[in-house]
C-alpha cells in the first residue's frame, strides 16, 4: 500500500514539472498575442499623416502661371527658403496679371490638409486691391497641364486665406468658386465667395489652417482648431464667376478653348482632384504642409487596414 501512494506521488509530482513549462508556454503564447493585437490595435489607429513638401525643394509640385508654360516658375514665383515655400515677387516690377498655381502632382479625394501660413511685407505694384494679403489653397482643381495657357485661375474650390488689414473684420478660410459652386444647408449657393466665421488675423503671424474634404460630400475648413465653414456637394457652376454672366466670365479669365466643355458640366459634382497653392500678387509663406489620405484598406485583415479611412480601396490591400 506505502509503494503504490509513494509511486502516485512521485507520478503527480513529475506531471506537475512536466507541466509547468507547458503552462508557462501558454501564458507567454496568449500574452505574447494580446500584446500583438494590442499592437496592432494601436497600428490599426495611428494616423499616417503624409508632408507634401520636403522643406528642400519643389519636387512633386507643379507650376502653372498665367501667359507662361507649364513649369515656368517665372522670375522665381515660387521659391524654397528655411524650410517653407515662400511666394515671392522680389524680382517683379509689376503684376500684370500674373496670377500663379503651385500643384501638388497627385490628386485625391477623400482627405484631411492641414497647413500653415503668413502673409508678410507689402503687396506688388499692379495687384488689385482685393488682393492686398489674400491668398488662398485650390481643393479638388484640374490638373496644372489641363490649364490653358492664358488661365488665371483653375476650376476649383478655393480656401480663401485673408489677412487682416487692422481696419475691422476680415474673416479667412472663405471658400471662393472659380468655375464652380456649393451647397449650404441643402441649396445651391452660386455666390462666388462665401464669407467664414472665422477671427480676423492681423499681421504677418503665422496660422494653422484645416481643410477636411470628404470626395463630392462635403468639405468643412478648421482655423486654429475652430470649426469656421461647412457645405456641401462641390461642383461645376456653369458660370466662371457668376451664373448670371451667360458664360462670359469664362472669356475674362481666359478660359475659351474649354469653355464649352466646362459650361456642358455644370452641376457635375466634383468628387477628387488636384491641391494647389496660390500665388495673387501679395508674398505669402507656406509651412507644414501635410495630408491624411482617408481612402484606404478598409479590411481588418490586412497589414495596412487603419480604423479611420472613410473610402475602401481593396487594390491597396497588403496581407
Amino acid at each position: 500500500m506505502n509503494k503504490i501512494k509513494t509511486k502516485a506521488h512521485s507520478l503527480k509530482k513529475s506531471y506537475l514539472l512536466l507541466s509547468w513549462p507547458f503552462i508557462l508556454l501558454i501564458l507567454l503564447t496568449l500574452l505574447y498575442s494580446s500584446c500583438s493585437t494590442e499592437k496592432k490595435n494601436q497600428s490599426d489607429s495611428s494616423e499616417d499623416w503624409i508632408s507634401l513638401f520636403n522643406g528642400k525643394d519643389l519636387s512633386g509640385w507643379d507650376i502653372k502661371i498665367a501667359g507662361y508654360k507649364l513649369n515656368d516658375n517665372y522670375k522665381n514665383t515660387f521659391v524654397v527658403e528655411d524650410s517653407m515655400i515662400r511666394i515671392k515677387y522680389d524680382a517683379y516690377e509689376g503684376f500684370n496679371d500674373a496670377f500663379g498655381h503651385m500643384y501638388f502632382k497627385q490628386p485625391f479625394s477623400y482627405y484631411k490638409l492641414r497647413f500653415k501660413y503668413r502673409f508678410i511685407g507689402e503687396q506688388l505694384n499692379g495687384g488689385a486691391s482685393w488682393n492686398v494679403r489674400n491668398s488662398g489653397v485650390m481643393l479638388h482643381s484640374q490638373s496644372a497641364l489641363s490649364n490653358e495657357l492664358e488661365q488665371g485661375f483653375p476650376v476649383s474650390v478655393e480656401m480663401q486665406l485673408l489677412g487682416g488689414l487692422d481696419q475691422g473684420v476680415r474673416h479667412t478660410a472663405n471658400v471662393c468658386t472659380p468655375g464652380t459652386a456649393v451647397e449650404i444647408d441643402g441649396k445651391i449657393d452660386y455666390e462666388h465667395c462665401i464669407a467664414s466665421s472665422s477671427k480676423t488675423y492681423n499681421g504677418d503671424q503665422w496660422v494653422e489652417a484645416e481643410a477636411v474634404v470628404m470626395g463630392g460630400d462635403f468639405m468643412t475648413f478648421i482655423i486654429e482648431q475652430d470649426t469656421v465653414l461647412h457645405f456641401e456637394h462641390p461642383q461645376i457652376g456653369g458660370g466662371f464667376i457668376s451664373k448670371e454672366q451667360e458664360g462670359e466670365d469664362w472669356d475674362a479669365f481666359q478660359i475659351k478653348r474649354d469653355k464649352a466643355m466646362w459650361i456642358g458640366k455644370e452641376g457635375e459634382v466634383l468628387t477628387a482632384g488636384y491641391i494647389a497653392l496660390q500665388a495673387e500678387s501679395h508674398p505669402i509663406d507656406f509651412k507644414e504642409i501635410e495630408l491624411l489620405n482617408l481612402c484606404g484598406c478598409m479590411d481588418p485583415e490586412a497589414k495596412n487596414y487603419k480604423t479611420y479611412y472613410i473610402k475602401n480601396t481593396p487594390k491597396d490591400c497588403l496581407y
